[in-house]
């Protein structure tokens, strides 16, 4: 059976619940079996000073995502990728049976044309572009609006099980979700020294993450 994944990259630094709203109005309004949260081991767009070890991170995203959809994986680290690109192209060949599609905030997309062959993502899979709070001007006027604007279609077409052809964008509109893990940072610098990060596996590949991991670029 075909299985239809969403696809949410991050730093997860830490993860909170914003990330498992929008992961849940993704996954209804596109008619999602599961999400996948890629933990990144770095974001090249993103300073290194304040990041998390991985295993922190990942702990956190873990505790976030537990009873819902949702598979908390570090695949990047084992894959070897450090650029989105390369990653979804890696997951694409690596799990053919499935239907990915990229889930991302509108933040994201104000900045897309400064990813890595960023036109080479939207080849590859389906865009999902969530509203985020004080960025939806900006995503619309980007470089990648211009060029992602053509391929716009509705979601209905994702919920109903039509077929998933790429590029193709899809506008989700909700509440937006003001939480960010800078404030939450800001609030408590400390808070990767009180999660637990024992016996933590990945939750797509089953390989261990260990406590002491740290990561490295994207």
């Amino acid at each position: 059976m075909t299985n239809r994944v969403g696809l949410l990259g991050g730093s997860f630094n830490p993860a909170h619940g914003g990330h498992r709203r929008i992961s849940l109005f993704a996954a209804r309004a596109l008619g999602l079996d599961e999400v996948w949260w890629m933990v990144s081991p770095g974001n090249p767009l993103k300073p290194k000073s304040g990041m998390a070890p991985l295993a922190a991170r990942f702990a956190s995203a873990t505790r976030m995502a537990r009873r819902a959809p949702i598979r908390v994986t570090a695949i990047e680290r084992d894959l070897g990728t450090r650029y989105t690109v390369d990653t979804l192209r890696a997951l694409a060949r690596r799990y053919p049976k499935n239907r990915f599609v990229w889930l991302m905030g509108s933040d994201n997309l104000a900045q897309f044309h400064r990813w890595r062959d960023w036109r080479g993502i939207a080849r590859t899979m389906p865009i999902a572009v969530i509203a985020r709070p004080g960025y939806d001007a900006a995503a619309i006027a980007s470089p990648a609006m211009a060029w992602l604007r053509r391929y716009r279609v509705p979601a209905a077409s994702f919920q109903h099980g039509g077929e998933w052809s790429a590029p193709a964008l899809v506008i989700l509109r909700f509440d937006p979700d003001p939480r960010s893990a800078t404030a939450i940072r800001r609030a408590d610098p400390e808070w990767a020294q009180r999660v637990s990060t024992l016996s933590m596996r990945d939750q797509v590949t089953h390989h261990r993450i260990d406590s002491d991991e740290r990561g490295s670029g994207r």
